[in-house]
């Protein structure tokens, strides 16, 4: 299961202007994802769902694979991520299943995933320490 359009719809609108003010901070529980429009060339940056597994970034595909953020990623293939004050240059996105993705959360996320149903993971390896 997948968080609905409709609230996609919302959040990208409304909701994840007020995210991006505290994504990517010290102590945020949300990352900064930069990636580039497939189309348009242009630099975007969205809140997304992540967790740090030592040379990886597992991100949660709260809305599905249809979102544009992911779609951007799979074309370039690179992103740059603002994860706990750091920005970190990542590469080769690949699938994950449910249990590995959920797996790799704290607890609290975990749970948190597992209450909205949420089934799909992908990881992306760090190209370079923070930078």
């Amino acid at each position: 299961m997948k968080i609905p359009s409709t609230v996609r719809y919302f959040n990208k609108k409304y909701t994840n202007r007020l995210m991006k003010k505290i994504a990517g901070k010290r102590c945020s529980p949300i990352a900064l994802i930069r990636h580039t429009g497939r189309k348009s060339g242009r630099q975007y940056e969205t809140p997304v769902i992540a967790a740090r597994n030592m040379d990886h970034f597992i991100f949660a595909l709260t809305y599905g694979k249809e979102v544009d953020w992911y779609r951007n990623i799979l074309t370039h293939t690179s992103a740059e991520l603002l994860w706990k004050g750091y920005w970190f240059r990542l590469t080769a996105p690949k699938s994950l299943d449910a249990a590995a993705g959920k797996n790799s959360f704290p607890l609290l996320a975990k749970t948190f995933l597992t209450l909205l149903g949420i089934s799909e993971f992908f990881q992306m390896e760090i190209e370079k320490s923070e930078y």
